[in-house]
């Protein structure tokens, strides 16, 4: 049996939802089951920046650049679009920009 993720949205009122280790949070992330927006999907909108809380891959270096621009003091910030391979439980805040 495949090892299992959970991923939670603390403040919002969407329950948490579980995915299989080693995935892509843009795959498993829809308007039904996560606070979530997306546009593009690529990392070039922004629509997706949130916060993450959880031990998870670094940037690239494409999607640190867009984070210097939106979100430039903060470690956690990423765009969810973006996020990859997954594998502890995470929580995610969605960010206004």
């Amino acid at each position: 049996m495949a090892e299992l993720c959970k991923i939670s949205f603390p403040g919002s009122d969407f329950v948490a939802i579980t995915l299989e280790c080693h995935q892509s949070l843009s795959e498993h992330l829809t308007i039904q089951n996560s606070p979530i927006l997306f546009g593009c999907r690529t990392g070039l909108c922004g629509t997706c920046l949130v916060e993450v809380i959880g031990d998870i891959p670094p940037p690239q270096p494409d999607e640190q650049e867009m984070l210097e621009t939106l979100a430039p003091n903060n470690p956690h910030a990423r765009l969810a679009c973006q996020v990859d391979d997954v594998t502890v439980n995470i929580e995610i805040r969605r960010l206004e920009w």
